[in-house]
This record gives structure tokens, C-alpha cells and sequence, in this order.
């Protein structure tokens, strides 16, 4: 699941990032509104977090931006402010909820979870191809009746091959979605994590498999 963070406290931000990335979310912080909108604009988030209070737009300038462009993806924004006419503003504007700062980082997350089964494409906690089934709450595989608790960065990269199973992803799209918008990293990283999950699944009899097509990406398959 990959989440855009919009907060101008570096401290605070850096926080919520380490905690969100710690429950295997992937997180683009940004520090202003107008980088929000950007982000938000061009990019693919499965939620926002949008602090109200924010230098050039505030976060309800950046949700009705958003909305009237069309954008569906679900927002919770953050605010400093207890005054009722705040919280009525920004669910008027469509933020699908709100959370007062400051917040326990439990809370938090237990809002953005509630926040992402209720959006508009839900996706249940459990995928499954075939004989292989991932559970993305706990990052846990199995395989007819064998489990395995992935290592992070496994899980991102399989959680999105398994999303998008009926399609082709290019080797920057897997960077861009498993890793983040920010990450230090290359493209060599997908290649080697893909071998990683290749060797994992092998090893576990999966009739899954992950094959590639030159130029243009990588997807899941039925083992010939």
C-alpha cells in the first residue's frame, strides 16, 4: 500500500513515516500543500494524509483541488484546530475522515486501515493467485498449507505483482510502487528482489511463478 504524507513539521513527519514503514506501508512524504496537489496529481496513491496546516495551499485548499480534478483516493487530513466548523469544512470538501493532533500513532494507523476498506476499489486483506495467498496485514504467504513471514521489501514487491496480476509491470513501476518515489535505490534492486521471490516460491512448490518480457516488465504465472 503506498500512502502520500503531507506534514510541515520535519520532526513529526519523519516519525509517522518510520512508524507507517515499520507496517509495511510505502510513504511519500511531502512538507507544503503545493507539493501535495503535485504529488497527488501525478502519482498513484492508495490514501493521503493531509495535515490542514500547511504553508502556500492548506491541506483543505490541496482535497478540493483534488476532488475537483477528479481524484477518488481516500484522504484523512490532520489538523491542530478542535473547532467543529474545521472538521465539518473538510469532510464537506470530501475527506473521507479527520484526526486531531496531536494523535497516538496507534490511532493513526487503525484509521488509515479503516480508511482503506472503505475505499471505492476495495481490496480484501488476503489476495490469492492460484496456491499462493498473501496476507497484507501480517506480510505472511502460504503456500498449500505452508506459511512464511516475508522480509519487508519481499512482501512490497509481491504484494504488487499479486495486485496487479492480469497485467505487465515495468521494472520502474515495481521501483517506483515497492520501494517509493524517494528511495535510494536502483533498478538493480527489482531485479535482485524478483530473484529472491522466484527462489522463495520454488522452494515452497508454488505453481506460481514470476516471468519476465524484455522491455517490457514483470507478471505473474501458472508454472508451465
Amino acid at each position: 500500500m503506498r500512502l502520500l504524507y503531507a506534514e510541515d513539521e520535519p520532526a513529526l513527519s519523519e516519525a509517522v513515516v518510520d512508524y507507517l514503514t515499520y507496517h509495511k506501508y510505502i510513504v511519500d512524504p511531502v512538507y507544503n500543500g503545493s507539493d501535495a496537489y503535485d504529488y497527488a496529481s501525478v502519482n498513484k496513491y492508495d490514501g493521503i494524509i493531509l495535515d490542514i496546516m500547511m504553508p502556500g495551499l492548506d491541506g483543505i485548499e490541496v482535497l478540493s483541488h483534488l476532488r475537483k480534478s477528479g481524484c477518488t483516493t481516500p484522504v484523512l487530513l490532520l489538523t491542530a484546530k478542535a473547532q467543529v466548523e474545521d472538521r465539518i469544512k473538510g469532510l464537506d470538501c470530501g475527506a473521507d475522515d479527520y484526526l486531531s493532533k496531536p494523535f497516538d500513532m496507534g490511532e493513526l494507523i487503525a484509521r488509515i486501515r479503516a480508511m482503506l476498506r472503505r475505499r471505492e476499489e476495495y481490496h480484501s486483506d488476503l489476495i490469492i493467485f492460484e496456491d499462493l495467498n498473501l496476507n497484507m496485514q501480517t506480510g505472511e504467504i502460504k503456500v498449500n498449507g505452508a506459511s512464511f513471514q516475508l522480509p519487508k521489501q519481499e512482501y512490497r514487491l509481491l504484494e504488487q505483482l499479486m495486485l496487479n496480476q492480469s497485467i505487465y509491470m515495468s521494472t520502474e513501476e515495481l521501483l517506483m510502487r515497492a520501494w517509493g518515489y524517494n528511495a535510494e535505490t536502483d533498478l538493480n534492486s527489482v531485479w535482485l528482489y524478483v530473484s529472491y521471490l522466484r527462489k522463495r516460491l520454488s522452494a515452497m512448490g508454488s505453481k506460481a511463478d514470476i516471468v519476465s518480457k524484455r522491455n517490457i516488465g514483470y507478471k505473474l504465472e501458472l508454472k508451465p
